[in-house]
């Protein structure tokens, strides 16, 4: 009458078992999706410089680029990997082209120099030295990586990619330097191409040391280093050749820029002529590992032929006892000596009189 109708036993059985089923073992409930935030930990620092002196605390560089358009005024922001919903949000702020934005994520860059729009963008390859107690055939020996300088009129954007190159020290000693940090953002890149150049004296000093221990094992009476070390070396300075070589055409051209102050171009040529020096030193490590590398060559061509010499003699002296037991294993019915009781005796002198005497012939002319 009102639409209820009486249900089976049939259809109630199933429908309990069920509920019984989802209580024991209630199904396991989705994750609730996770939401992709940027990276906060990406800003290193953020400060506003105002006639060569810092103003006191930090602060967000949204906050900052709304403050520091004024004349006189610029910002530093120090960046490590941002990620892309970070650059964006920096990108905003100050009004940055899309491609620095993609170029500003990933690392790896080769050391370039170019403009886009009204911001100059300035790649440094990054170097440090690894220690280690000996080298191996999987020694790392230098670790590169790269920082990226975005240069405005008020403001100057550092981002870092790789562990090697922290920034803080070149900002404390810049900050020290009232008189060269007051030329403005390029004040920053300045600093920074220094302390990279000065980064590859020093990792250039610490290889130079690892290349005379090499030249002193491959040369010692001692057992030499494996062929695998030199290679092994060979690739960590070709990485190291890839930081310091290229960065020549970029301090070139940056010279003939009209954005850097006349007062820092002094410093930009004391950089150029230190970068001169490092691009001289791998040059020398270069021609040196590859002198080394022919000479412990050669030392294994010789080993080689030594060993050769040594096996060569030992089947020689292994032969005659070979060739006379084999001619008196030949099954004749008249050989010299066996029918006497002296026969056997005698063989075995014979062997090792002719043995004896060419050990004692092979040994005088070194080939044992």
């Amino acid at each position: 009458m009102f639409g209820w109708r009486r249900r089976r036993p049939a259809e109630i059985i199933p429908r309990a078992i069920g509920r019984l089923i989802e209580g024991i073992s209630p199904r396991p409930e989705r994750p609730a999706p996770r939401t992709r935030r940027h990276n906060p930990d990406a800003v290193v620092d953020c400060a506003i410089y105002t006639a060569g002196a810092r103003r006191p605390g930090t602060v967000h560089y949204t906050v900052a680029a709304r403050q520091a358009r004024r004349r006189g005024t610029y910002v530093w922001l120090g960046l490590h990997e941002p990620d892309l919903a970070t650059m964006r949000s920096i990108a905003e702020a100050f009004e940055l082209h899309e491609l620095i934005v993609e170029q500003s994520v990933e690392g790896g860059h080769r050391p370039a120099l170019e403009t886009i729009g009204e911001v100059t963008r300035l790649v440094l390859r990054t170097a440090r030295y690894v220690e280690h107690e000996e080298l191996t055939a999987t020694s790392e020996v230098v670790d590169t990586g790269d920082v990226t300088l975005l240069i405005g009129s008020w403001f100057v954007i550092s981002i870092r990619h790789g562990a090697p190159g922290a920034l803080w020290p070149v900002r404390q000693e810049l900050e020290k330097r009232p008189s060269v940090l007051k030329f403005g953002p390029w004040a920053v890149a300045y600093a920074v191409a220094g302390r990279m150049v000065d980064d590859y004296l020093d990792v250039g000093a610490a290889v130079e040391r690892d290349l005379e221990r090499l030249e002193e094992e491959a040369f010692t009476t001692q057992r030499s280093p494996e062929i695998t070390h030199f290679y092994q070396l060979k690739r960590e300075m070709v990485e190291f050749k890839r930081a310091v070589l290229p960065l020549q055409e970029p301090l070139d051209r940056l010279l003939d820029l009209t954005g850097p102050p006349v007062g820092l171009r002094p410093y930009f040529v004391d950089v150029r002529g230190r970068l001169a020096r490092a691009v001289d030193r791998v040059a020398g490590f270069d021609d040196l590992l590859n002198s080394i590398l022919q000479a412990r060559l050669a030392q294994v061509s010789m080993d080689q032929n030594n060993d050769m010499r040594m096996i060569a003699a030992w089947a020689a002296i292994a032969a005659v006892p070979t060739v006379i037991a084999g001619i008196y294993g030949m099954n004749f019915s008249h050989m010299p000596g066996i029918d006497s009781p002296y026969g056997y005796p005698a063989v075995i002198g014979v062997i090792v009189v002719v043995c004896g005497g060419l050990y004692w012939r092979l040994k005088q002319a070194g080939w044992l």
